[in-house]
Protein backbone atom coordinates (compact mmCIF):
# COMPACT_ATOMS: atom_id res chain seq x y z
CA UNK A 1 0.00 0.00 0.00
CA UNK A 2 2.87 2.36 0.69
CA UNK A 3 4.08 2.04 -2.91
CA UNK A 4 0.61 2.74 -4.31
CA UNK A 5 0.28 5.86 -2.15
CA UNK A 6 3.64 7.15 -3.35
CA UNK A 7 2.75 6.62 -7.01
CA UNK A 8 -0.60 8.33 -6.68
CA UNK A 9 0.98 11.28 -4.90
CA UNK A 10 3.57 11.60 -7.65
CA UNK A 11 0.92 11.46 -10.36
CA UNK A 12 -1.00 14.27 -8.67
CA UNK A 13 2.09 16.43 -8.29
CA UNK A 14 3.25 16.23 -11.90
CA UNK A 15 2.15 18.78 -14.53
CA UNK A 16 -1.00 17.69 -16.33
CA UNK A 17 0.72 17.28 -19.70
CA UNK A 18 2.87 18.88 -22.31
CA UNK A 19 0.92 21.46 -24.32
CA UNK A 20 -0.91 19.99 -27.30
CA UNK A 21 0.99 21.02 -30.41
CA UNK A 22 1.92 19.86 -33.88
CA UNK A 23 4.42 17.06 -34.33
CA UNK A 24 4.49 17.10 -38.12
CA UNK A 25 2.56 20.34 -38.69
CA UNK A 26 -0.13 18.59 -40.71
CA UNK A 27 -3.05 18.19 -38.27
CA UNK A 28 -5.30 20.68 -40.07
CA UNK A 29 -4.81 19.00 -43.44
CA UNK A 30 -5.14 15.50 -41.95
CA UNK A 31 -8.65 16.41 -40.80
CA UNK A 32 -9.79 16.46 -44.44
CA UNK A 33 -9.13 12.73 -44.71
CA UNK A 34 -9.35 11.26 -41.21
CA UNK A 35 -11.60 12.98 -38.71
CA UNK A 36 -11.33 12.60 -34.95
CA UNK A 37 -14.52 11.88 -33.00
CA UNK A 38 -14.07 12.28 -29.25
CA UNK A 39 -16.19 9.98 -27.08
CA UNK A 40 -16.44 10.91 -23.42
CA UNK A 41 -17.07 8.04 -21.03
CA UNK A 42 -20.16 8.65 -18.85
CA UNK A 43 -19.92 8.72 -15.07
CA UNK A 44 -19.45 6.74 -12.89
CA UNK A 45 -17.27 4.72 -15.26
CA UNK A 46 -13.59 5.50 -15.67
CA UNK A 47 -11.90 3.72 -18.53
CA UNK A 48 -8.24 3.88 -19.44
CA UNK A 49 -8.24 1.46 -22.38
CA UNK A 50 -5.31 -0.92 -22.56
CA UNK A 51 -6.88 -3.41 -24.98
CA UNK A 52 -9.92 -4.02 -27.16
CA UNK A 53 -11.82 -6.94 -28.68
CA UNK A 54 -14.94 -7.33 -30.81
CA UNK A 55 -17.64 -9.69 -29.51
CA UNK A 56 -19.56 -12.04 -31.83
CA UNK A 57 -22.56 -9.67 -31.78
CA UNK A 58 -20.44 -6.72 -32.96
CA UNK A 59 -20.01 -4.90 -29.66
CA UNK A 60 -16.63 -3.66 -28.47
CA UNK A 61 -15.06 -5.04 -25.31
CA UNK A 62 -12.57 -2.75 -23.60
CA UNK A 63 -9.99 -3.89 -21.08
CA UNK A 64 -9.08 -1.11 -18.67
CA UNK A 65 -5.71 -0.34 -17.16
CA UNK A 66 -7.67 -0.13 -13.90
CA UNK A 67 -8.62 -3.79 -14.16
CA UNK A 68 -12.14 -3.90 -15.61
CA UNK A 69 -13.69 -5.31 -18.78
CA UNK A 70 -16.50 -3.22 -20.27
CA UNK A 71 -18.89 -4.19 -23.06
CA UNK A 72 -19.74 -1.13 -25.13
CA UNK A 73 -22.51 -0.76 -27.69
CA UNK A 74 -22.98 2.12 -30.13
CA UNK A 75 -19.35 3.10 -30.76
CA UNK A 76 -19.70 2.85 -34.55
CA UNK A 77 -22.69 5.21 -34.90
CA UNK A 78 -22.05 8.41 -36.91
CA UNK A 79 -22.78 10.39 -33.76
CA UNK A 80 -21.84 7.88 -31.05
CA UNK A 81 -23.99 7.63 -27.95
CA UNK A 82 -22.55 4.45 -26.47
CA UNK A 83 -23.74 2.44 -23.51
CA UNK A 84 -21.14 1.00 -21.14
CA UNK A 85 -21.70 -2.20 -19.20
CA UNK A 86 -19.11 -3.51 -16.73
CA UNK A 87 -18.69 -7.19 -17.47
CA UNK A 88 -15.76 -8.14 -15.21
CA UNK A 89 -13.37 -6.65 -12.66
CA UNK A 90 -10.36 -7.45 -10.51
CA UNK A 91 -7.50 -7.58 -13.01
CA UNK A 92 -4.16 -5.79 -12.84
CA UNK A 93 -3.21 -3.64 -15.85
CA UNK A 94 -5.23 -5.31 -18.63
CA UNK A 95 -3.12 -5.12 -21.80
CA UNK A 96 -4.47 -7.98 -23.89
CA UNK A 97 -7.98 -9.17 -24.72
CA UNK A 98 -9.60 -11.59 -27.17
CA UNK A 99 -12.74 -13.72 -27.48
CA UNK A 100 -12.88 -17.45 -28.17
CA UNK A 101 -15.51 -20.16 -27.67
CA UNK A 102 -17.77 -18.14 -25.38
CA UNK A 103 -15.08 -16.60 -23.15
CA UNK A 104 -12.75 -13.66 -23.01
CA UNK A 105 -9.03 -14.29 -22.66
CA UNK A 106 -7.51 -11.45 -20.66
CA UNK A 107 -3.77 -10.86 -20.36
CA UNK A 108 -2.78 -8.84 -17.33
CA UNK A 109 0.29 -8.39 -15.16
CA UNK A 110 0.01 -11.64 -13.19
CA UNK A 111 -1.53 -14.14 -15.63
CA UNK A 112 -3.59 -15.03 -18.67
CA UNK A 113 -7.17 -15.54 -17.48
CA UNK A 114 -10.24 -17.10 -19.14
CA UNK A 115 -13.30 -15.01 -18.21
CA UNK A 116 -16.79 -16.48 -18.64
CA UNK A 117 -20.41 -15.59 -17.93
CA UNK A 118 -21.77 -19.06 -17.15
CA UNK A 119 -25.32 -18.04 -16.19
CA UNK A 120 -25.83 -15.51 -19.01
CA UNK A 121 -26.71 -12.60 -16.74
CA UNK A 122 -24.31 -10.22 -18.49
CA UNK A 123 -21.59 -10.39 -15.85
CA UNK A 124 -18.60 -12.68 -15.56
CA UNK A 125 -18.86 -15.25 -12.79
CA UNK A 126 -15.98 -17.60 -13.62
CA UNK A 127 -12.28 -16.71 -13.77
CA UNK A 128 -9.92 -19.53 -14.78
CA UNK A 129 -6.14 -19.17 -14.80
CA UNK A 130 -4.94 -20.30 -18.22
CA UNK A 131 -1.28 -19.62 -17.45
CA UNK A 132 0.78 -17.89 -14.80
CA UNK A 133 4.12 -19.30 -15.87
CA UNK A 134 5.83 -15.96 -15.25
CA UNK A 135 6.57 -14.12 -12.04
CA UNK A 136 5.02 -10.88 -10.80
CA UNK A 137 6.37 -8.77 -7.94
CA UNK A 138 6.28 -5.08 -8.94
CA UNK A 139 3.72 -2.68 -10.40
CA UNK A 140 6.07 -1.98 -13.32
CA UNK A 141 5.99 -5.59 -14.59
CA UNK A 142 3.53 -5.47 -17.46
CA UNK A 143 2.25 -8.37 -19.54
CA UNK A 144 1.00 -7.78 -23.09
CA UNK A 145 -1.21 -10.30 -24.86
CA UNK A 146 -1.91 -10.80 -28.56
CA UNK A 147 -5.04 -11.96 -30.32
CA UNK A 148 -5.20 -15.70 -30.96
CA UNK A 149 -2.92 -16.74 -33.79
CA UNK A 150 -3.95 -19.21 -36.51
CA UNK A 151 -2.83 -22.13 -34.33
CA UNK A 152 -4.90 -21.05 -31.33
CA UNK A 153 -2.12 -19.47 -29.27
CA UNK A 154 -1.93 -16.16 -27.48
CA UNK A 155 1.52 -14.58 -27.51
CA UNK A 156 2.52 -12.83 -24.29
CA UNK A 157 5.31 -10.25 -24.08
CA UNK A 158 6.61 -9.63 -20.57
CA UNK A 159 8.12 -6.32 -19.49
CA UNK A 160 11.11 -6.10 -17.18
CA UNK A 161 10.93 -5.46 -13.44
CA UNK A 162 10.86 -1.73 -12.63
CA UNK A 163 11.69 -1.12 -16.31
CA UNK A 164 15.38 -2.05 -15.84
CA UNK A 165 15.72 -5.42 -14.10
CA UNK A 166 14.55 -9.02 -14.33
CA UNK A 167 13.78 -9.79 -10.70
CA UNK A 168 10.77 -12.06 -11.26
CA UNK A 169 10.66 -15.28 -13.29
CA UNK A 170 10.84 -14.78 -17.08
CA UNK A 171 10.62 -11.00 -16.95
CA UNK A 172 11.90 -9.78 -20.32
CA UNK A 173 10.70 -12.91 -22.14
CA UNK A 174 7.94 -13.80 -24.59
CA UNK A 175 5.75 -16.92 -24.60
CA UNK A 176 3.07 -18.42 -26.76
CA UNK A 177 0.27 -19.97 -24.73
CA UNK A 178 -2.44 -22.29 -26.00
CA UNK A 179 -6.07 -22.02 -24.91
CA UNK A 180 -5.55 -24.97 -22.56
CA UNK A 181 -2.50 -23.38 -20.93
CA UNK A 182 0.51 -24.97 -22.60
CA UNK A 183 3.22 -22.30 -22.44
CA UNK A 184 6.16 -22.30 -24.86
CA UNK A 185 9.04 -19.84 -24.37
CA UNK A 186 9.76 -17.94 -27.57
CA UNK A 187 12.37 -15.26 -26.97
CA UNK A 188 14.43 -13.46 -24.33
CA UNK A 189 15.85 -9.95 -24.25
CA UNK A 190 12.67 -7.87 -24.27
CA UNK A 191 12.76 -4.59 -22.35
CA UNK A 192 9.47 -2.68 -22.14
CA UNK A 193 6.94 -3.98 -24.69
CA UNK A 194 3.64 -2.21 -25.22
CA UNK A 195 2.00 -4.19 -27.99
CA UNK A 196 2.19 -7.69 -29.49
CA UNK A 197 0.47 -9.34 -32.45
CA UNK A 198 0.55 -10.42 -36.08
CA UNK A 199 2.28 -8.09 -38.55
CA UNK A 200 -0.25 -8.85 -41.30
CA UNK A 201 2.03 -11.49 -42.86
CA UNK A 202 1.51 -14.23 -40.28
CA UNK A 203 4.60 -13.23 -38.28
CA UNK A 204 4.38 -12.18 -34.64
CA UNK A 205 5.96 -8.88 -33.68
CA UNK A 206 6.00 -6.61 -30.67
CA UNK A 207 6.55 -2.94 -29.90
CA UNK A 208 9.74 -2.13 -28.02
CA UNK A 209 10.49 1.09 -26.13
CA UNK A 210 13.62 3.20 -26.16
CA UNK A 211 15.91 2.56 -23.18
CA UNK A 212 18.85 0.35 -22.21
CA UNK A 213 20.07 -1.66 -25.22
CA UNK A 214 17.43 0.11 -27.37
CA UNK A 215 18.50 3.29 -29.11
CA UNK A 216 14.97 4.17 -30.18
CA UNK A 217 11.47 2.67 -30.16
CA UNK A 218 10.93 -0.09 -32.68
CA UNK A 219 8.98 -3.06 -33.95
CA UNK A 220 10.78 -6.37 -33.49
CA UNK A 221 10.02 -9.88 -34.75
CA UNK A 222 9.46 -12.52 -32.05
CA UNK A 223 11.66 -15.11 -33.68
CA UNK A 224 11.53 -18.51 -31.92
CA UNK A 225 14.65 -18.92 -29.73
CA UNK A 226 15.53 -15.34 -30.57
CA UNK A 227 17.26 -12.74 -28.42
CA UNK A 228 15.63 -9.30 -28.58
CA UNK A 229 18.68 -7.39 -27.41
CA UNK A 230 18.56 -6.80 -23.62
CA UNK A 231 20.74 -9.37 -21.77
CA UNK A 232 19.36 -8.70 -18.27
CA UNK A 233 16.95 -11.64 -18.67
CA UNK A 234 19.65 -14.23 -19.42
CA UNK A 235 19.21 -15.53 -15.87
CA UNK A 236 16.09 -17.55 -16.77
CA UNK A 237 17.56 -19.77 -19.52
CA UNK A 238 18.02 -22.61 -17.02
CA UNK A 239 14.21 -22.76 -16.71
CA UNK A 240 13.71 -22.94 -20.49
CA UNK A 241 16.05 -25.66 -21.83
CA UNK A 242 14.14 -25.75 -25.14
CA UNK A 243 15.56 -22.28 -25.88
CA UNK A 244 19.08 -23.64 -26.12
CA UNK A 245 22.23 -22.23 -24.51
CA UNK A 246 22.52 -18.71 -23.16
CA UNK A 247 23.51 -16.34 -25.99
CA UNK A 248 26.87 -14.60 -26.05
CA UNK A 249 26.88 -11.38 -24.02
CA UNK A 250 26.64 -8.39 -26.41
CA UNK A 251 29.35 -5.75 -26.28
CA UNK A 252 28.60 -2.20 -25.13
CA UNK A 253 28.98 0.28 -26.70
CA UNK A 254 28.65 -1.21 -30.17
CA UNK A 255 26.31 -1.29 -33.16
CA UNK A 256 23.46 -3.70 -33.80
CA UNK A 257 24.91 -4.60 -37.19
CA UNK A 258 28.23 -5.58 -35.59
CA UNK A 259 26.67 -7.55 -32.73
CA UNK A 260 24.44 -9.52 -35.12
CA UNK A 261 27.65 -11.20 -36.30
CA UNK A 262 28.74 -12.05 -32.74
CA UNK A 263 25.40 -12.99 -31.14
CA UNK A 264 23.72 -15.38 -33.56
CA UNK A 265 20.36 -15.26 -31.71
CA UNK A 266 20.15 -11.43 -31.84
CA UNK A 267 17.11 -10.20 -33.78
CA UNK A 268 17.55 -6.67 -35.22
CA UNK A 269 14.94 -3.94 -35.14
CA UNK A 270 12.48 -4.49 -38.00
CA UNK A 271 11.19 -0.92 -38.02
CA UNK A 272 12.83 1.91 -36.07
CA UNK A 273 10.75 4.93 -35.02
CA UNK A 274 13.18 7.89 -34.86
CA UNK A 275 12.94 9.52 -31.45
CA UNK A 276 10.38 12.36 -31.28
CA UNK A 277 10.15 12.67 -35.07
CA UNK A 278 8.16 9.43 -35.12
CA UNK A 279 7.08 8.80 -31.58
CA UNK A 280 8.69 8.61 -28.19
CA UNK A 281 6.82 5.75 -26.50
CA UNK A 282 5.30 3.59 -29.24
CA UNK A 283 2.40 1.47 -28.01
CA UNK A 284 -0.21 -1.03 -29.17
CA UNK A 285 -0.85 -1.64 -32.86
CA UNK A 286 -3.44 -3.13 -35.18
CA UNK A 287 -3.38 -4.24 -38.83
CA UNK A 288 -5.92 -2.73 -41.24
CA UNK A 289 -8.11 -5.65 -42.35
CA UNK A 290 -11.15 -3.48 -43.12
CA UNK A 291 -11.28 -4.23 -46.88
CA UNK A 292 -10.97 -0.57 -47.81
CA UNK A 293 -13.35 0.87 -45.21
CA UNK A 294 -10.46 2.82 -43.70
CA UNK A 295 -8.95 4.05 -46.94
CA UNK A 296 -5.98 3.05 -49.10
CA UNK A 297 -3.73 1.46 -46.46
CA UNK A 298 -5.10 -2.08 -46.29
CA UNK A 299 -2.76 -4.61 -44.70
CA UNK A 300 -0.63 -1.95 -43.03
CA UNK A 301 0.18 -1.58 -39.34
CA UNK A 302 -1.34 1.32 -37.41
CA UNK A 303 0.55 2.06 -34.22
CA UNK A 304 0.02 4.65 -31.50
CA UNK A 305 2.42 6.63 -29.37
CA UNK A 306 1.78 7.27 -25.70
CA UNK A 307 3.92 10.37 -25.20
CA UNK A 308 3.20 12.52 -28.23
CA UNK A 309 -0.38 11.30 -28.83
CA UNK A 310 -0.13 10.36 -32.50
CA UNK A 311 -0.97 7.41 -34.74
CA UNK A 312 1.63 6.26 -37.26
CA UNK A 313 1.74 3.68 -40.06
CA UNK A 314 4.30 0.94 -40.64
CA UNK A 315 4.97 -1.60 -43.39
CA UNK A 316 7.22 -4.66 -43.33
CA UNK A 317 8.87 -6.97 -45.84
CA UNK A 318 11.20 -9.96 -45.60
CA UNK A 319 14.61 -9.63 -47.27
CA UNK A 320 17.20 -12.42 -47.20
CA UNK A 321 15.19 -14.09 -44.43
CA UNK A 322 15.19 -10.97 -42.21
CA UNK A 323 12.23 -8.65 -41.59
CA UNK A 324 12.56 -4.91 -42.08
CA UNK A 325 10.43 -2.00 -43.20
CA UNK A 326 9.37 1.60 -42.87
CA UNK A 327 7.27 3.93 -40.76
CA UNK A 328 5.27 6.96 -41.85
CA UNK A 329 3.35 9.82 -40.21
CA UNK A 330 -0.42 9.36 -40.18
CA UNK A 331 -2.54 11.37 -37.70
CA UNK A 332 -1.66 13.79 -34.93
CA UNK A 333 -3.78 15.89 -32.56
CA UNK A 334 -5.16 13.07 -30.42
CA UNK A 335 -6.13 13.88 -26.86
CA UNK A 336 -4.55 11.31 -24.56
CA UNK A 337 -1.56 9.02 -24.17
CA UNK A 338 -2.42 6.18 -26.55
CA UNK A 339 -2.05 2.63 -25.23
CA UNK A 340 -3.87 0.71 -27.94
CA UNK A 341 -6.05 0.86 -31.06
CA UNK A 342 -8.76 -1.33 -32.56
CA UNK A 343 -10.85 -1.37 -35.73
CA UNK A 344 -14.61 -1.35 -35.25
CA UNK A 345 -16.79 -3.59 -37.45
CA UNK A 346 -17.61 -0.44 -39.46
CA UNK A 347 -13.93 0.10 -40.24
CA UNK A 348 -13.22 3.01 -37.90
CA UNK A 349 -10.01 3.14 -35.86
CA UNK A 350 -10.76 3.34 -32.15
CA UNK A 351 -8.00 4.62 -29.86
CA UNK A 352 -7.66 5.04 -26.13
CA UNK A 353 -5.19 5.21 -23.31
CA UNK A 354 -4.13 7.08 -20.23
CA UNK A 355 -2.08 9.97 -18.91
CA UNK A 356 -1.37 8.29 -15.55
CA UNK A 357 0.82 11.18 -14.44
CA UNK A 358 3.49 10.44 -17.06
CA UNK A 359 4.34 13.32 -19.42
CA UNK A 360 2.05 13.12 -22.43
CA UNK A 361 1.10 15.65 -25.06
CA UNK A 362 -2.64 14.88 -24.99
CA UNK A 363 -3.83 15.67 -21.46
CA UNK A 364 -7.43 14.40 -21.50
CA UNK A 365 -8.44 11.49 -19.32
CA UNK A 366 -11.34 9.02 -19.51
CA UNK A 367 -11.84 9.44 -23.24
CA UNK A 368 -12.05 7.30 -26.35
CA UNK A 369 -11.28 8.69 -29.79
CA UNK A 370 -12.33 7.36 -33.17
CA UNK A 371 -10.69 8.04 -36.52
CA UNK A 372 -13.12 7.99 -39.44
CA UNK A 373 -12.03 8.02 -43.07
CA UNK A 374 -13.93 10.76 -44.91
CA UNK A 375 -13.85 8.84 -48.19
CA UNK A 376 -11.27 11.23 -49.69
CA UNK A 377 -7.94 9.60 -50.47
CA UNK A 378 -4.92 11.59 -49.33
CA UNK A 379 -1.89 11.87 -51.59
CA UNK A 380 0.68 9.95 -49.58
CA UNK A 381 3.79 7.82 -49.78
CA UNK A 382 1.89 4.57 -49.40
CA UNK A 383 4.83 2.20 -48.98
CA UNK A 384 8.59 2.05 -49.37
CA UNK A 385 10.30 -1.22 -50.29
CA UNK A 386 13.96 -1.89 -50.96
CA UNK A 387 15.55 -2.76 -54.31
CA UNK A 388 19.06 -4.08 -55.05
CA UNK A 389 20.11 -0.60 -56.15
CA UNK A 390 17.75 1.68 -54.24
CA UNK A 391 14.12 1.93 -53.19
CA UNK A 392 10.67 1.63 -54.72
CA UNK A 393 8.14 4.24 -53.58
CA UNK A 394 4.45 3.45 -54.00
CA UNK A 395 1.95 6.33 -53.82
CA UNK A 396 -1.76 6.40 -53.05
CA UNK A 397 -2.47 8.38 -56.23
CA UNK A 398 -0.76 8.55 -59.61
CA UNK A 399 2.11 11.03 -59.58
CA UNK A 400 2.72 13.85 -62.02
CA UNK A 401 5.45 12.41 -64.30
CA UNK A 402 7.27 15.72 -64.67
CA UNK A 403 7.77 16.46 -60.98
CA UNK A 404 8.12 12.83 -59.92
CA UNK A 405 10.92 12.05 -62.39
CA UNK A 406 13.22 14.76 -61.07
CA UNK A 407 15.78 13.09 -58.82
CA UNK A 408 16.46 16.33 -56.92
CA UNK A 409 12.93 16.09 -55.47
CA UNK A 410 14.08 13.13 -53.38
CA UNK A 411 16.63 13.56 -50.62
CA UNK A 412 18.01 10.95 -48.27
CA UNK A 413 20.05 10.78 -45.09
CA UNK A 414 20.89 7.80 -42.91
CA UNK A 415 21.86 7.10 -39.33
CA UNK A 416 22.02 4.32 -36.78
CA UNK A 417 22.06 4.12 -32.98
CA UNK A 418 24.63 3.04 -30.44
CA UNK A 419 23.78 -0.45 -29.19
CA UNK A 420 24.61 -0.05 -25.53
CA UNK A 421 23.62 -0.74 -21.95
CA UNK A 422 23.02 2.98 -21.40
CA UNK A 423 19.60 4.53 -21.89
CA UNK A 424 18.71 5.21 -25.52
CA UNK A 425 21.11 6.70 -28.02
CA UNK A 426 21.70 9.73 -30.18
CA UNK A 427 21.56 9.27 -33.93
CA UNK A 428 25.11 8.44 -35.05
CA UNK A 429 27.20 7.47 -38.10
CA UNK A 430 25.19 9.76 -40.39
CA UNK A 431 25.57 9.50 -44.16
CA UNK A 432 23.90 11.14 -47.18
CA UNK A 433 23.19 8.70 -50.02
CA UNK A 434 22.73 10.21 -53.47
CA UNK A 435 19.58 9.68 -55.50
CA UNK A 436 20.86 9.11 -59.03
CA UNK A 437 17.55 8.76 -60.86
CA UNK A 438 13.79 8.54 -60.39
CA UNK A 439 11.81 6.40 -62.84
CA UNK A 440 8.00 6.66 -62.86
CA UNK A 441 5.93 3.55 -63.64
CA UNK A 442 3.45 3.57 -66.50
CA UNK A 443 0.46 3.81 -64.13
CA UNK A 444 2.12 6.59 -62.14
CA UNK A 445 1.69 4.81 -58.80
CA UNK A 446 5.36 3.84 -58.34
CA UNK A 447 8.68 5.63 -58.53
CA UNK A 448 11.88 3.62 -58.60
CA UNK A 449 14.81 5.45 -57.02
CA UNK A 450 18.31 4.43 -58.01
CA UNK A 451 20.47 5.28 -55.00
CA UNK A 452 24.20 5.36 -54.41
CA UNK A 453 25.23 4.76 -50.81
CA UNK A 454 22.54 2.58 -49.19
CA UNK A 455 23.95 1.51 -45.80
CA UNK A 456 23.15 -1.85 -44.24
CA UNK A 457 22.19 -1.46 -40.58
CA UNK A 458 21.00 2.15 -40.96
CA UNK A 459 17.67 3.92 -40.90
CA UNK A 460 17.13 5.72 -44.21
CA UNK A 461 15.16 8.95 -44.00
CA UNK A 462 13.53 9.53 -47.38
CA UNK A 463 12.07 13.00 -47.95
CA UNK A 464 9.96 13.78 -50.99
CA UNK A 465 9.46 17.43 -51.89
CA UNK A 466 7.75 19.18 -54.83
CA UNK A 467 6.30 15.93 -56.18
CA UNK A 468 2.65 16.40 -57.17
CA UNK A 469 -0.13 14.01 -58.09
CA UNK A 470 -1.66 14.11 -61.55
CA UNK A 471 -4.44 16.13 -59.91
CA UNK A 472 -1.80 18.59 -58.64
CA UNK A 473 -2.19 17.54 -55.00
CA UNK A 474 0.74 18.09 -52.65
CA UNK A 475 1.85 15.22 -50.46
CA UNK A 476 0.15 15.21 -47.06
CA UNK A 477 3.32 13.85 -45.41
CA UNK A 478 6.71 14.03 -47.09
CA UNK A 479 8.79 11.74 -44.84
CA UNK A 480 9.37 8.00 -44.59
CA UNK A 481 11.94 6.11 -42.50
CA UNK A 482 13.12 2.74 -43.81
CA UNK A 483 15.25 0.42 -41.64
CA UNK A 484 17.76 -1.49 -43.78
CA UNK A 485 18.82 -4.79 -42.20
CA UNK A 486 19.46 -6.52 -45.50
CA UNK A 487 19.98 -5.44 -49.11
CA UNK A 488 18.54 -7.80 -51.74
CA UNK A 489 20.91 -9.36 -54.25
CA UNK A 490 20.91 -8.03 -57.78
Amino acid sequence: MKTVFTLLTLATALPAAEPLADTWGTAEREENYYRITRITVPEPHFIEPGCFATTPDGKIAIGSRRGDIFIVDGLSLPIPDPTFHKFAAGFDELLGLDWRDGSFYATHAAELTRVTDTDNDGRADRYDTVSDVWGFANYHEYALGSKFDDEGNIWVALGLSKSYYSDALFRGWAFKISADGEATPIASGLRSPLGVGDNGHGVMIYTESQGPWNGSCSLKVLKPSGFMGHPISYNWYEFAPEMGPVPVEPNSPSRMEIERERVKELVPYAVVFPFMRMGRSTSGFVVDETDGKFGPFGGQIFIGDHTISVVMRATMEEVNGVWQGACYPFREGLSTGILNSHFTPAGQLLTGGTTRGWPVRGSRTNILERLDWTGITPFEIKEVTIEPDGFLLEFTKPVDPETASQSENYTMDTFTHIYQSGYGSPEVDQTEPKVLSAKVSDDGLNVRLKVEGVVQGHVHHIKVTDVLSTEKDELLHVDAYYTVNEIPAK
